[in-house]
């Protein structure tokens, strides 16, 4: 998408308040794009040892089957700004719901294995899509005083789709009597967990029908009137539309539909902006924030925790998750986007540390000792609290505001892309580390997140009420 709506100065027009229900309305249905990229993102921790045991196969195969669908969610990352500027936002997400309708159909009835990697694949575009169409619309409609709020509902909205899913799962798990292949409704238990998110997806298309175009995409498809009607909606009728419509135009003019090759500064070299935006994306990534919603009831159960409390305890660390994402939506328009970063980037090395140091004693009798059981369930809901607070919610927004808006989109795309792809490598390489060595692994988590502190501190620049034009 070539660029997000611009603001005057930062606060200088607020939505008002009988305008501000409606806008909110707008940011939670294009929200629920990030629900679902929650809900099929997590969903599937609760069928990973029943597809281990239903197909017969070993950690290495059981982690690509886990990790391929963040391959389609890199490519629909990727792709997703290039295609919303053909056909509009709307019918980005209209894609999207339909792709993610399919996907929880086929991965519920697979024949076998390779097509179960099929559909979860297509889910993953979706997803990517979902990734980039969601922040990037919301800041197109967002009054200038909401944007970081607002913005924040995409994060907000993923980790209810974590918490929803684990939620479902354990239910379903009881319905089936505690067992993962336990027969419901005609199906296996893991089948109907991977099948309910038919609901959210068909719910995400009909709310798609409910929520007007980016006034930015309509004038760039000529369509003035309509977009004046939008921008009426969103940031009321007192304001100067002429004016405002002049200011988009304007700054439409002074851009130019951003490619791969305006990131490049430099020979084959990306722009120091572009390095930044992939830096945080990783970081983001490999402190092994996904390990805790993809595998988190295999590695309870790999400690000798029952499979029903493991159920549980994945289901309370995505509450802890929403507890994080909420405080975090409170602070990064005081607080600052930089200062929650370094804040947590501390919190989740002391968390990490200590899963780390409960991790490296000898089971007894199959299970963890009690201090260092409790540790590791205390540190695991720790390092995903400090998480939600920061990164889970800074790096969405700053990838929104951060970059100059003549190449926006391609910077954008490209840093979704990176985190992507290092959230595959993640997701990939966790169950045969975890088989090498549990503690070495969340070791290395932890000197990333440590790692962060210094990138916060020496690269990122501060959005915090800069308006969009201002970055560069």
């Amino acid at each position: 998408m070539t660029s997000t709506v611009q603001a005057h100065q930062p606060g200088a027009r607020r939505a008002q308040p009988e305008h501000l229900g409606h806008v909110i309305f707008i940011a939670a249905a294009a929200a629920m794009g990030g629900f679902l990229f929650g809900y099929d993102s997590s969903v599937i921790n609760g069928a990973v040892e029943a597809i281990r045991d239903r197909y017969d196969i070993g950690s290495a195969a059981l982690a690509q089957v886990i990790a391929i669908a963040l391959i389609g969610c890199a490519v629909g990352a990727a792709t997703a700004g290039r295609i919303a500027d053909r056909i509009g936002r709307i019918r980005c997400m209209q894609i999207a719901a339909v792709l993610f309708t399919v996907s929880a159909v086929g991965s519920a009835l697979p024949f076998a294995l390779w097509d179960f990697a099929l559909w979860r694949i297509v889910g993953g575009f979706a997803i990517g899509m979902a990734s980039v169409i969601g922040p990037a619309y919301i800041a197109e409609v967002a009054p200038p005083a909401y944007r970081g709020r607002l913005g924040s509902f995409q994060q907000a909205a993923i980790v209810v789709g974590i918490a929803i899913s684990q939620l479902v799962n354990w239910g379903v798990l009881n319905a089936a009597g505690g067992n993962q292949r336990g027969h419901l409704m005609g199906l296996e238990a893991w089948q109907v967990m991977l099948g309910v998110m038919v609901v959210p997806a068909v719910l995400y298309g009909m709310l798609s029908f409910a929520i007007p175009e980016s006034p930015r995409f309509l004038l760039s498809v000529g369509r003035r009137d309509r977009a004046r009607e939008i921008l009426a909606e969103v940031e009321g009728k007192d304001v100067d539309l002429d004016a405002r419509v002049a200011e988009i135009e304007h700054a439409m003019k002074s851009e130019h539909s951003s490619a791969f090759r305006d990131l490049l500064g430099g020979g084959f070299f990306f722009k120091p902006i572009v390095w930044i935006g992939i830096g945080l994306s990783v970081f983001q990534q490999f402190v092994g924030i996904n390990v805790a919603f993809y595998y988190s009831s295999t590695l309870w159960q790999s400690v000798g925790v029952d499979p029903t409390d493991s159920f549980f305890y994945s289901f309370t660390t995505s509450i802890i998750n929403i507890v994080g994402t909420v405080i975090a939506m409170i602070f990064v328009d005081r607080v600052g986007r930089k200062p929650l970063a370094l804040i947590g980037s501390v919190g989740m090395a002391v968390g990490l540390a200590l899963e780390a140091w409960a991790f490296s004693h000898h089971l007894v009798d199959g299970k963890l000792p009690a201090i260092q059981g409790w540790t590791a369930l205390v540190a695991a809901h720790l390092f995903v609290l400090f998480f939600a607070l920061s990164w889970g919610v800074v790096v969405w927004v700053m990838l929104g505001e951060m970059f100059p808006n003549k190449i926006r989109a391609a910077a954008l795309g490209v840093a979704a892309a990176a985190q992507w792809i290092a959230n595959w490598a993640i997701t990939a390489s966790f169950p045969s580390l975890a088989d090498w060595n549990l503690s070495g692994t969340y070791v290395i988590y932890a000197a990333f997140a440590a790692l962060s502190v210094p990138f916060v501190m020496k690269f990122v620049k501060e959005t915090k009420g800069k308006a969009l034009e201002e970055m560069g």
